[in-house]
């Protein structure tokens, strides 16, 4: 069993964790989650003995192996099939011993050891990981520096796999992985014998692989049972639960207090004051919840464009004149909301360079319009962001001649307040580094939102906020992300880039996995693709639809009340100036009347006007 006893630790004034306590059992496969910032990496670090807490202790058997995400991508000129079998020191170091002893009894030793780490299997498993992960055999026997950071992440998260801890400790695994690779793992870790803590915002993920939900959150921890859409829903049952015990005892506690000040000082009732009075200290106080936050994301409706928005026309894409994409032939339109599907390294990224302007077409041609503005995010955006300027800076930088006020009002959209837009970048959390991205893509109002991987360092709640805004944002949308959770509560149509082709793709997400697990037994996959037919590709375009027209109708109806809230207030303010002037009092009576009554009448049309506000506001915050 993992015990954590009240674990304390801080980061110079702030308490991370504040006396949190917990067990976890062997073998069980357990999410910790909570928003960014909480001390979610800060615990694995104290679980790993990487940091020294202030306080309290964590308790794990002697015998555990603990193994943790590494924070650096390996490289060097190692192949990674050898890297990842150099990751088991006590095998690799068997393995190096078995080849240089000379004393017999050692060396019937060694192999007896060998034996029973099944060194014999070692090859194949790790070659069976890295499979898994993205690389084919060929693959597997280059140096590990002849690729990319992301690629060499994944081959850090094979070495771990493979050395098979007891205690694995997993932070965010599935950043650098697509579709295939997070299907694969998905299936590792449900069949993974050992114990797991898995740090993740992704809510497929943490539904499909753990059995219990850690949440940490203000500094304490508290397990829940079930995934993740469990988790979310007991908790809601909780502290539903918590207010109406709180509401009930300050009811009772003012009923008590009542008896106490009435009776305190009358000599027939002042030992039953005092017994009341001692009833109050020992009361228990339920504590209030407080929220630690919302995040809202608000992407600016573009300005109306003639569609088609961008077409293509037999084109083809590459780079250094090698086309990585051929026979490009599609349009978009402003009501398209599509997601890209296919492997890494398919040219998914290449096709939306392309749609940004970043690529130009080596055959074939492109039609838009000259108005047309695009907004291209891209994850390694933020290491391109100047760490030394604030948001407020970046944006200005963007719209030199826009009032800071409006700069100010623009960075609100996506959860700045003016502290936080005057925060120097490099102190910003990753979450924040991508809201910032998104609030600079997003500033000449796009008709073509291109979103390549935007949630790696969002967590769930901001997750939930972007869907929320790629839903109802006016323009296109062309998204790729690993997170299918977001991906199924945003596109409605789906294009496969493979085999340098891209085809539209007439299946859900679910045809998908079952297409990839097809492929990987050896199959076709042909029924997988079969299951959703034309009709039900038309028939969820029609309901995106009219998903978005019922939200724009109420964007409009909700801009309309506003504008009436504002113009009610500005009557009320210049009625209230009328009615102080003095000079009002010397002149005739009828006119004070008057001035009265139309303040009593703007007054109730403001208050209809607010509820009509808040009512829409409302309806449209609850429209899936």
């Amino acid at each position: 069993m993992l015990r954590i006893d009240d674990l304390t630790y801080r980061v110079g004034p702030r308490v991370l964790l504040d006396q949190a306590t917990a067990a976890i059992n062997a073998g069980h496969r357990v999410g910790l989650v909570g928003r960014n910032g909480a001390g979610k990496t800060t615990l694995l670090r104290l679980i790993t003995g990487a940091l020294t807490a202030d306080g309290g202790a964590v308790h794990a058997p002697r015998r555990w192996r603990v193994g943790v995400t590494a924070q650096e991508a390996p490289g060097g000129p190692q192949s990674l099939i050898d890297m990842v079998l150099g990751a088991d020191q006590e095998l690799a170091g068997l393995t190096a011993e078995a080849e240089t002893a000379s004393d017999p009894h050692r060396i019937a030793e060694i192999h007896a050891l060998l034996h029973d780490r099944g060194a014999h299997a070692a090859r194949p498993r790790a070659a069976r990981i890295l499979a898994g992960l993205g690389f084919d055999e060929e693959a597997q026997q280059k140096p590990c520096g002849d690729y990319s950071g992301g690629w060499r992440m994944r081959v850090a998260l094979a070495a771990l796999l493979f050395t098979e801890p007891d205690l694995l400790l997993l932070d965010e695994p599935t950043n650098h992985l697509d579709l295939e690779s997070r299907l694969w793992l998905e299936d590792y870790l449900r069949r993974y014998s050992g114990t797991i803590v898995l740090v993740s915002h992704d809510r497929g993920l943490l539904n499909r692989v753990v059995g219990q939900i850690l949440h940490l959150e203000h500094g304490k921890l508290t397990l829940y049972q079930g995934g993740y859409d469990r988790f979310e829903r007991t908790r809601r049952m909780r502290l539903e639960h918590d207010a109406k015990q709180r509401a009930k005892q300050d009811a009772q506690r003012a009923h008590i207090q009542k008896f106490v000040d009435r009776f305190r000082y009358k000599a027939t009732k002042a030992k039953q004051a005092q017994s009341r009075m001692k009833m109050l200290t020992r009361m228990e106080p339920i504590p209030e919840h407080h929220e630690e936050g919302t995040v809202t994301f608000a992407f600016p409706d573009p300005a109306p464009l003639a569609p088609p928005l961008y077409a293509a026309d037999h084109v083809a894409v590459g780079y250094d004149g090698t086309a990585v994409l051929s026979e490009l032939s599609f349009r978009l339109d402003a009501d398209d909301r599509i997601a890209l599907l296919g492997a890494n390294g398919n040219g998914k990224s290449t096709l939306i360079k392309l749609l940004a302007g970043r690529l130009e077409p080596l055959a074939g041609s492109v039609s838009k319009s000259g108005k047309l503005r695009v907004g291209y995010f891209a994850q390694h955006q933020a290491d391109e962001l100047d760490l030394g300027a604030t948001p407020l800076i970046a944006l200005g930088r963007l719209r030199p001649r826009e009032s800071e006020q409006r700069l100010r009002s623009h960075l609100g959209r996506f959860g700045f307040s003016r502290e936080r837009a005057d925060t120097r970048n490099e102190k910003l959390s990753g979450g924040e580094k991508a809201r910032l991205l998104f609030a600079l893509m997003t500033c000449d109002k796009p008709h073509i939102l291109l979103l390549d991987e935007p949630t790696n360092h969002l967590d769930v709640l901001s997750r939930q906020a972007l869907i929320q805004a790629v839903n109802a944002f006016a323009g296109a949308v062309v998204m790729v992300s690993h997170d299918p959770h977001i991906i199924g509560l945003t596109a409605d149509r789906f294009w496969l880039v493979d085999g340098g082709r891209v085809q539209p793709y007439d299946g859900d997400l679910e045809d998908y996995r079952a297409l990839l697990l097809s492929r990987r037994n050896g199959g076709d996959g042909g029924n997988a693709v079969k299951a959703s037919n034309a009709q039900n590709k038309k028939e969820r375009r029609r309901a995106a639809a009219d998903k978005r027209a019922a939200q724009a109708s109420l964007k409009k109806r909700l801009n309309e009340a506003e504008a009436a809230v504002h113009r009610l207030e500005a009557d009320k303010s210049r009625l209230r100036d009328a009615l102080a002037d003095p000079k009002l009092y010397e002149g005739k009576s009828e006119e004070l009347v008057d001035l009265r009554k139309r303040l009593s009448q703007v007054a109730k049309d403001l208050k209809g006007a607010e509820e009509t506000w808040l009512g829409l506001h409302e309806e449209l915050e609850g429209t899936p």
